[in-house]
C-alpha cells in the first residue's frame, strides 16, 4: 500500500520589477524634516550616505505612472502561469497580499473595491466562478501569511491549486519629506502553490505566526507629511524605525527556531534563509541571532540571498520576487537543489511576524 500524501509545493513563480530605477542621488534635492516638523540641518549627502550604510540600498524601483498595484500583480501572476503552463481555470483560490490597494499616480487615496484579487482574476480572464478571489492585508509579512493560508486550504482538501501574489506600490504612500521614504519601493511577486503527491515530506513542512498588538500596535501608522508647510492633507506611511528594529531582532529569531523545530530538521540542513528585505543591517542581525540560538558563532556563508541593494523594500513583494529570481537561477552565487531546505521569515506592520520551512522537490 502506498504511503503517499499530498504536499503543498511551489510549481510556478513570477515577478514584476519596474524598469524605472531610482538611485540614492535622486533624493539629493529633497528637503527632509523630523517628526516634529523641524527641517533637518544635516546635509542631504550625509543623510544619503548614512542611509546606505544602514539599509544597504543604493537603488530601488518605482512603477511607471500608468500602473497600479493590481496591474503589476496581474503581470507577475501572468508570468508565473506562463512559466508553469498552468490552466487558468484550475485555480481554487487567488490570494493577493497588499496593504494600500490601488493608488493612482498623483492621488494618495487608496482603492480596494473591488478587491485586488478580483481585479487580477478579471484581468486574467478566468471564467470559473469557484476560483475564489480575496485580499490579505498583514503588513510586510502578508505574502507569507497568504502562503500559510493557502497551505491550510490544500491540507484540508479544500483546494488543489492556489495563486498567491504579493504586490505593493509604496512609492505612492511615501512622504518625500521623510528620510524613511528612501527605503520604500514597488514590485510584485507571484507563486503557484499546488497539491503534489509524494511519499516523503516536501513543500511546506511547517510554519508559525504571531501578532503583538498589545505592546507593538502602532510602530507603523498613516500620518501627515513631516513638512508642516505641506497642506495637501494626504496621509503617508510612517514608522518608528528604532523600536521596529528592536522588536524584530528580539522576536524573529526565536520564531524561526521554533518553526525549524516544528519541521523536525536540524539547523545544519537549512540551505537558504529567504527573509523579508527590510534593511540589510536588520536582516543580517536577525540571521546572526538565529544561528546563535543554535550555538553557532556566525551563520554559514551565503545563507541569505539579498536583493534590497538594487530593489529596495517593496513590502509584501520582497520574498516572492526573491523566490522568482532564485528559482530561475538569476541570483549569482545562489542556487537550490531538490531536497534542500529553505526557511522563509518576515516581520512588519510593527507587530506581525511569520516563518515557514520548505523542502525543495
Amino acid at each position: 500500500m502506498s504511503s503517499a500524501t499530498f504536499c503543498s509545493v511551489i510549481t510556478g513563480t513570477g515577478s514584476y520589477l519596474p524598469s524605472n530605477p531610482i538611485s540614492n542621488d535622486d533624493f539629493i534635492e529633497n528637503e527632509f524634516y523630523d517628526t516634529r516638523g523641524n527641517k533637518l540641518e544635516t546635509s542631504i549627502q550625509e543623510i544619503i550616505e548614512k542611509f546606505k550604510a544602514i539599509t544597504g540600498i543604493h537603488k530601488r524601483r518605482y512603477v511607471s505612472s500608468e500602473l497600479v498595484a493590481s496591474d503589476i500583480a496581474y503581470l507577475a501572476a501572468k508570468q508565473a502561469i506562463e512559466s508553469s503552463h498552468t490552466d487558468l481555470e484550475t485555480f481554487d483560490y487567488i490570494i493577493v497580499a497588499h496593504n494600500f490597494g490601488d493608488i493612482r499616480f498623483g492621488d494618495n487615496r487608496t482603492d480596494m473595491v473591488p478587491s485586488l484579487a478580483a481585479r487580477v482574476k478579471h484581468k486574467l480572464g478566468i471564467e470559473n466562478p469557484f476560483t475564489v478571489a480575496f485580499d490579505l492585508p498583514f503588513g510586510c509579512p502578508g505574502w507569507l501569511q497568504a502562503m500559510i493560508t493557502a497551505n491550510y486550504f490544500i491540507r484540508s482538501g479544500d483546494a488543489k491549486k492556489v495563486l498567491v501574489i504579493g504586490a505593493e506600490t509604496l512609492s505612492r504612500v511615501s512622504d518625500p519629506h521623510d528620510r524613511d521614504s528612501m527605503i520604500y519601493a514597488d514590485g510584485a511577486g507571484a507563486t503557484i502553490l499546488e497539491a503534489v503527491q509524494s511519499e516523503r515530506p516536501c513543500g511546506i513542512l511547517s510554519h508559525s505566526s504571531r501578532s503583538d498588538t498589545k505592546t507593538h500596535f502602532k510602530l507603523m501608522w498613516m500620518g501627515k507629511s513631516n513638512n508642516p508647510l505641506s497642506g495637501n492633507g494626504d496621509y503617508y506611511i510612517k514608522m518608528n524605525g528604532h523600536r521596529l528594529y528592536e522588536y524584530a531582532i528580539s522576536n524573529v529569531p526565536q520564531l524561526v527556531k521554533e518553526t525549524i523545530e516544528k519541521a523536525g530538521i536540524e539547523a545544519s540542513l537549512v540551505k537558504k534563509i529567504l527573509i523579508h528585505q527590510a534593511n540589510e543591517k536588520l536582516d543580517q542581525e536577525i540571521v546572526n541571532r538565529i544561528y546563535r540560538l543554535y550555538g553557532y558563532e556566525e551563520p554559514p556563508a551565503d545563507i541569505m540571498p539579498m536583493t534590497i541593494s538594487f530593489l529596495g523594500n517593496n513590502s509584501v513583494a520582497t520574498i516572492p520576487t526573491l523566490i522568482d529570481l532564485l528559482w530561475k537561477k538569476k541570483l549569482k552565487g545562489h542556487s537550490l537543489d531538490p531536497g534542500d531546505h529553505v526557511v522563509f521569515a518576515s516581520v512588519g506592520a510593527g507587530m506581525n511576524i511569520n516563518a515557514m520551512v520548505y523542502r525543495m522537490v
